[in-house]
């Protein structure tokens, strides 16, 4: 464990707004606390709360909440220990150095060994052994410097290079599995994951090699093979190219399918895009988007696949208020056919011509009528009037149905009455399912099903003592005479009680800081939400009796009396009424 002092200080210099500004743009402000989108889930309207005088933040719409490390924690998919070390890096100051950290550790040398693989790939592509490598290299019409600058390599098409080259370097057999960096066969060895392969070393935006795509060289399937999921790769939160395109000046991202896209498309001068690795655009991936950038343009493959990939990303991405842009092409099917053979001018223009988000739907709604039978001009008309319907801005509407009209052919007035009818639909709808999740909200039920109350009545008056513990220290001894951790109906209320109750008598720090080393990311979320709660401090003493007083009745009421006891045991006895 960290000293408080260590944790403190941490703290202390790397200040919640700041930190969490480099991810999150906080713009509104409401009271003392500042808001903004939160970045754990989809939504439009800011209920991501970060309070500068508490250093904590919170969201009200899906209850995360916590002190600066537990934000890096949660956002960069940390351990407590990385989160430590990310913000004391970015600080400068020295870490401690910790004895029993093993998961640590272990994605330590994870990243290691994949750092050690990429070198050897790239090492080997520049040897006489890589001459296959390096043909493939020359028929993409890669140079030299996109080779060094994304590290491209080669996998030889022996079973186990790779496997000799890192046991060589001290590397475990199991490191090497925990790693996908091999596999282990039906014989009970291990042969290389990538073999015969021009290899992408997958790049974090910390600079770490978290994974690799292998491009097969030749026949052979499958054409693209991924690192599978491992303690450092998780490829629906990590863009390949990112950590190069966040450098980029335009204050666009080109977001494309494939590696070779990416490369080819950085060669060309386009150097802000990105591709998605063998999956379709995740809400991470397209948070992780919207934290370098508010506009994406996609330039997806042209075959109904990547229509598909376009519009999924679309209705993702304009989640997050990123403003979205689509390429469309003929005669290539990805951007790095399109460059070999229009150059990077041609692919500049496309970029110019590009549609917003809003015409390229509009267009593929049209592209599925056939407006010579006019039940399919109507089928038209309502799907449109529906999308055009979602707009927020009144003049946008109209300018998009009168648009909608002149496609079709009809009264430009009656698809605007059309598209109103529709808003105030969707309208009522959204304020009804607004009403249910605020109710949701606003119970006393936390949002993790792993913590829920058994009973509510008790568990509200069980988070007021835990509240008035963190905020009144002195009342440690009242309320230890008062009530016990057993008699909690919430074991986590009741973890958080003794937890705090210990430090209090050991004259220790009660702080979000030090207790985000000893509570759950779900406890953590469960304690920023009852901070965030009124409390009345100056009848506090009275409050907790209150509370406790709370809490034995539920006790009581919830046992039967001896009477009733004695009854149901004799009934049991004689077979009357009850069954075993």
């Amino acid at each position: 464990m960290f000293s408080e002092s260590f944790l403190m200080e941490l703290a202390d210099r790397n200040d919640i707004v700041d930190v969490v500004s480099e991810y999150v743009r906080l713009g509104k402000r409401s009271g003392a606390n500042l808001f903004g989108l939160c970045p754990f889930h989809n939504e439009k309207t800011p209920s991501f709360s970060v309070s500068p005088d508490k250093q904590i933040y919170h969201c009200f719409g899906c209850g995360k909440g916590g002190g600066v490390i537990n934000f890096i924690m949660e956002i960069e998919s940390f351990s407590f220990p990385e989160a430590v070390e990310f913000l004391a890096r970015r600080a400068g100051m020295t870490v401690p150095q910790q004895e029993n950290d093993r998961e640590s550790r272990h994605r330590a040398r994870l990243y290691d060994a994949n750092r050690e693989a990429a070198r050897f790939y790239y090492q080997l592509l520049q040897s006489p052994a890589g001459e296959r490598g390096r043909e493939y290299v020359s028929q993409r019409r890669l140079t030299a410097k996109t080779v060094k600058t994304f590290g491209l390599g080669y996998a030889p098409q022996e079973w186990d290079a790779l496997a000799k080259e890192l046991r060589g370097k001290g590397f475990s057999e199991q490191e090497l599995l925990d790693a996908d960096l091999v596999r282990r066969g039906r014989n009970g060895g291990v042969y290389d994951t990538f073999r015969n392969r021009l290899v992408f070393p997958v790049v974090d935006v910390r600079g770490n090699v978290a994974g690799f795509s292998g491009r097969i060289i030749g026949e052979g399937e499958p054409k693209y093979l991924n690192t599978r999921e491992t303690a450092v790769y998780n490829k629906g939160r990590l863009l390949f190219g990112l950590n190069l395109a966040r450098k980029s000046r335009k204050d666009y991202l080109i977001l494309v399918e494939g590696n070779v896209d990416v490369v080819s498309l950085h060669q060309a001068g386009f150097d802000s895009a990105v591709a998605a690795l063998g999956t379709a655009l995740t809400n991470e991936q397209a948070r992780l988007i919207s934290r370098y950038k508010n506009e994406v343009i996609l330039a997806y493959d042209s075959d109904g696949a990547g229509l598909k990939a376009a519009q999924r990303s679309i209705d993702i991405l304009e989640k997050l208020d990123v403003k979205v842009r689509v390429l469309r092409w003929q005669d290539a099917k990805d951007p790095d056919e399109y460059i070999q053979k229009f150059g990077p001018g041609g692919f500049l223009a496309l970029v110019e011509k590009s549609e917003s988000q809003i015409d390229y739907r509009l267009q593929n709604i049209r592209r599925k009528y056939d407006f010579s039978v006019p039940e399919q001009k109507v089928d038209y008309l309502r799907e449109a009037t529906q999308l055009v319907a979602t707009f927020p801005g009144s003049v946008e509407r109209q300018v998009y149905a009168m648009r909608v009209a002149e496609l079709a052919e009809v009264q430009a007035d009656a698809v605007i009455k059309e598209v109103e009818r529709q808003r105030r639909r969707q309208v009522s709808g959204a304020k009804k399912n607004l009403e249910r999740e605020n109710r949701a909200v606003n119970t006393v039920q936390p949002p993790e099903r792993s913590l829920r109350y058994e009973n509510p009545v008790s568990a509200a008056a069980e988070e007021g003592i835990v509240r008035l513990l963190f905020l009144e220290p002195s009342l440690a001894g009242t309320a230890e005479g008062l009530i016990r951790e057993e008699e909690f109906t919430s074991k986590a209320l009741g973890h958080m009680y003794a937890l705090i109750l210990a430090r209090i008598r050991e004259h220790r720090a009660v702080n979000t800081t030090v207790l985000s080393e000893e509570l759950t990311a779900e406890e953590m979320n469960l304690l920023i939400r009852l901070l965030n709660k009124p409390e009345v401090l100056p009848h506090a003493s009275e409050i907790l009796q209150d509370y406790v007083r709370v809490i034995k009745k539920q006790q009581e009421a919830a046992e039967p009396s001896p009477d009733l006891r004695q009854l149901a045991d004799r009934l049991k006895n004689d077979g009357k009424g009850y069954r075993s």
